[in-house]
């Protein structure tokens, strides 16, 4: 039998970095099974939540390892996902020794996230593409990238505060309502202004979160499932709210709604 704790570690390390950077949690009990089955033990479990992972190894000739790993921060980083990924399953295949996968996963921890200036750039021209695509002209495309610019600043800013992720999304849905307001109604830049706000909204969708909602389902975590459904389902209330308290406060400062 194979050094179990060490293997077990490993497992442990490699799952808890895939489920802090947005993997599915069918994929990281996978994951993390798959490296614990090459230690040769009998009993080999593992149990994620979007919020914690639960891992037991056992064997007649041994104590039982069991290990409870809670998850409190997550934000996408598929690109992270991939490699942890594609890291497993070269140890699992006896590609590389447990030590060489302990320094190449140090190596993915340490590689920075995206960079502030990449993000707002992304927020940025998103905004603009998107509300090209719901058929806005390239005014609207404008007046969508200038709110996208400095809501995307904003929501870079607040995330480095210990705040809530609710109270970012929904004070980031009311700042892409005032600087939308401002750019269409005082600047005139843009012709639609529904499609500023449709398309500055978009970078900020829970895309990857509805879509783990609906893998997890399929895979029968049903508990993961439904958890990242409320997880998607909040952002995007926080977001709509914000955005509809700050419009409707105009519509009745001026007396009708923006046209």
């Amino acid at each position: 039998m194979k050094e179990p704790k060490k293997i077990f570690e490993l497992a442990l390390a490699i799952g808890e970095t895939m489920l802090r950077n947005g993997a599915e949690t069918f994929r990281v009990e996978d994951t993390i099974i798959r490296i614990l089955r090459t230690s040769g033990c009998a009993v080999c479990e593992s149990f994620v939540t979007p919020t914690g992972i639960f891992v037991t190894l056992d064997d007649p000739s041994m104590d039982t390892l069991t290990y409870v790993k809670r998850v409190q921060t997550r934000r996408v980083h598929l690109d992270k996902v991939a490699i942890a990924n594609q890291l497993s399953r070269s140890y699992c295949t006896g590609e590389i020794d447990i030590e060489e996968a302990k320094i190449q996963l140090s190596s993915i921890r340490m590689e920075s996230s995206y960079s502030g200036k990449v993000f707002v750039l992304a927020s940025s021209f998103a905004s603009a593409c998107f509300t090209i695509v719901f058929g806005g002209g390239y005014l609207d495309a404008v007046g969508a990238l200038i709110v996208g610019f400095i809501v995307g600043i904003t929501h870079l800013l607040l995330s480095k505060l210990t705040v809530s992720k609710f109270f970012i999304d929904l004070i980031c849905g009311m700042l892409i309502a005032v600087i939308g307001i401002f750019v269409y109604q005082v600047l005139g830049i843009g012709v639609h202004f529904e499609l500023i706000i449709a398309g500055a909204i978009m970078p900020f969708v829970p895309g990857v979160a509805i879509t783990n909602a609906i893998f997890d389902t399929i895979q029968g975590n049903l508990l993961s499932g439904i958890s990242r459904t409320a997880e998607a389902f909040n952002i995007a209330a926080s977001i709509a709210i914000g955005i509809g308290v700050i419009l409707k406060l105009y519509s009745v400062m001026i007396g009708g709604v923006i046209l």
